[in-house]
Formats: C-alpha cells, structure tokens, sequence
C-alpha cells in the first residue's frame, strides 16, 4: 500500500545524491552512423513533455538524457556534427550509457526493412530520412511513465512525472542544465507516501500499478534481453499492464518496430484517417490497414504521426481532472 513505509525527507534524498561537477570533461565516445540519423525523431520518444527532468534540448542542438543504469545514474550529453556523433557522459554510469549509444541512436534498427504501400508513407519516410528507432536497454525508465500516462490526458501525466522526478529523484551528474534529476530508484519509488501521490495527481490505481512493478523491478529489467513479444507478456504479468502500457516500454526499451499501440484514444483515428480516409476507425480497422507492414507496424504508425495528416479536431481537449485538488 502506498504509504505503508515513510521515505527519508525527499529534500535529503535530493542532497544526498550524487554532485553536480561543475565543468568537468566527462567521458566521450565518436560514433559514425551508417545513414541518415535526426537526433530529435530518434530521441524524441524518451522525452516526457517540455518540462521532463530528465531530458533536456540546448541552443547548440545538444540533446541531454538522465538514466538510472545497471551501473548507477548518468548524465549523456549527445551531438552531431556532420556525419559524426559526439557522445559526452558524466556518473557512474557513464561507461555504460557511451557503450549503449549506438544502440541508443538507432544502429540496431534497419529502416530499409520497411516497405511502404502508401504515398503518404512512402513520401513521409523520403522527407524523414533520419527516423530511427531507439533501443535504451532500459525497461522501467519507459514503463513507470507509460503507467502514469494511463487513462489521463498528456498534461496530467507529464506534470506527475516532472513533480515526482524532481522531488524524489537524485541531482543529474555532471555539468546538466539546470533542475535535470535522474529518475528514483526502485526503493524510492516503493517507498513514495500515500499524499505524495495525490499530490502529484496520480490516482490510487496508478500509483499501485507502478508500487507493484518496482517490487520486481529486477525481474522487469531481465526484459530488455527479451524479445519485445515476451518482454511484453512479462511485463503483462503485473496487474494493471495491460498491452497499452507494454506496447509504449517496449518500443523505447527495445526499439520494437511492430509493438504498435493498442487501447489507445487518438491513435487508431489518426491512422484511420490517414490511410483509410475513416477518422472513426478503432483498433481492429487500425491493425487491419497496418497488416501489410507486418514486423513494421510500429514505424509505419511513427511515420503517420510524422506526416501531419490527422483529422480536425471535432470536440474541446479533455479537461484535467486535477484530482490533487480534492
């Protein structure tokens, strides 16, 4: 139950991390990708709203990540120049993240594997050339946020994120922009109170979905040396995960190309709209028009985001709910 054990003071938490390093140089890695690679299409799913502690885009085109990694948290500031990829990481888990970053950029993936049999996808992938799909390695830096986007609109669930990051999360290693946190441990999140919660917006079923998801946290993070097909029946596994939820992990954790999203409010009408011209398609009409990118569903879905085709809006976005008000 949320709130069975009193964390530390959550200041503490934050004082007790790991310092910042001023200007310190940390370690780097130059990677050559073998094609076209946009660092903003690849790295973009990892970012949980403007405001999202743990990812940062600068002026100088830089994009910074936090991760909690098997070695401990870190700090990657990544570039690219030309046909180059600066990576520059800080922390004990730097080593690990500059090992990952090929993979983190896209290098397992194969966008020629796609083959589109539409013009709007065939059109969409030729002005996109850098889409890549990014594998962190990383499975409940994608899920507790996927658990907290459950049912409520994007503003309410980024606002839980970027409260719960900055309170009880650990200060970024490294010379990370300002207010960038790396994300709670398994143990902090357990051990987040009842109020804190709420106070956050998030209600009991989602907060108890993740309470229980970090008690086996360890069993959750086996997943990423899965396949995407049985890492989402073992993430199913925890109540409260449903296809959704395991869907959304699994294309950031593991750089699924067909994990397409199901259950979904907006998705299936704007691939219905897009394709079939039906913006009232549900799932089944959905995976009816993405069949024949079998193996490549969830990329042909990224590309009908990409394209800008979506039906008009027909009725006032969904009011928060702001249950940290009652």
């Amino acid at each position: 139950m949320a709130g069975r054990f009193a964390p530390r003071h959550p200041r503490a938490d934050v004082r007790g991390g790991i310092p910042r390093q001023g200007l310190a140089p940390g370690r780097v890695r130059v990677w050559v990708p073998d094609g076209p690679l946009e660092l903003g299409l690849v790295l973009g799913p990892l970012r949980r709203g403007p405001g999202d502690p743990t990812f940062r885009t600068t002026p100088d085109g830089a994009v910074w990540r936090t991760s909690r990694t098997p070695a401990g948290p870190g700090t990657l500031r990544v570039t690219a120049r030309g046909d180059e990829v600066r990576g520059e990481a800080w922390g004990p888990g730097a080593e690990w993240l500059l090992e990952r970053l090929p993979r983190t950029l896209g290098a397992d993936d194969d966008p020629s594997a796609f083959v589109p049999r539409h013009r709007l996808l065939a059109l969409t992938r030729h002005r996109r050339p850098g889409l890549r799909l990014t594998r962190t390695g990383l499975v409940m830096e994608s899920l507790i946020p996927s658990v907290l986007e459950q049912k409520v609109t994007t503003l309410e669930a980024y606002q839980a994120w970027r409260i719960l990051v900055r309170k009880f999360g650990e200060p970024a290693p490294g010379p990370a922009p300002g207010r960038m946190c790396v994300m709670p441990s398994a143990r902090t999140w357990a051990l987040i109170p009842s109020w804190e919660w709420h106070l956050a917006g998030v209600d009991d079923k989602r907060a108890s979905t993740i309470l229980r998801a970090v008690r086996v946290a360890a069993r959750l993070e086996e997943a990423a040396g899965m396949e995407p097909a049985a890492a989402q029946a073992r993430l199913e596994v925890v109540p409260g995960i449903g296809p959704w939820t395991s869907a959304e992990t699994v294309q950031r954790s593991h750089g699924a190309p067909d994990a397409v999203t199901v259950g979904d409010l907006h998705l299936p009408g704007i691939v219905g709209f897009a394709l079939g011209g039906n913006r009232y398609a549900d799932d089944a009409e959905m995976l009816r028009l993405l069949e024949p990118y079998a193996g490549q569903r969830h990329r042909a879905a990224r590309l009908v985001l990409l394209s800008g085709r979506v039906p008009g809006r027909r009725a006032p976005r969904m009011a928060p709910r702001g249950i940290e008000r009652i």
